[in-house]
């Protein structure tokens, strides 16, 4: 249906196209669509900062021990600091 609305050659495709799709319901399908997209995106993109943050911090950490400026003890005990409980 979307492809038979856009079949006027006064204009190019790209603006036939953008005309049908957000006449009617189809904007807020289209809308929806994007807001859906955009977190989403936005979702795995923290995501991916985070873990990299932490396998950062690791990295520190382990860093720190090596070079005997930090104790192993000391350390698992900083990684565990941010982890949330296994039970509550």
């Amino acid at each position: 249906m979307l492809l038979a609305q856009v079949v006027d050659g006064s204009r190019n495709g790209l603006d036939r196209i953008i005309d049908a799709a957000t006449q009617g319901n189809n904007f807020w399908w289209l809308m929806l669509f994007g807001m859906i997209v955009v977190t989403t995106a936005i979702s795995r993109t923290t995501s991916a900062v985070k873990a990299a943050s932490r396998e950062k911090t690791r990295r520190e950490i382990a860093a720190f021990i090596a070079e005997g400026s930090m104790t192993p003890e000391q350390g698992e005990k900083l990684m565990k600091a941010g982890e949330k409980p296994e039970h509550c």
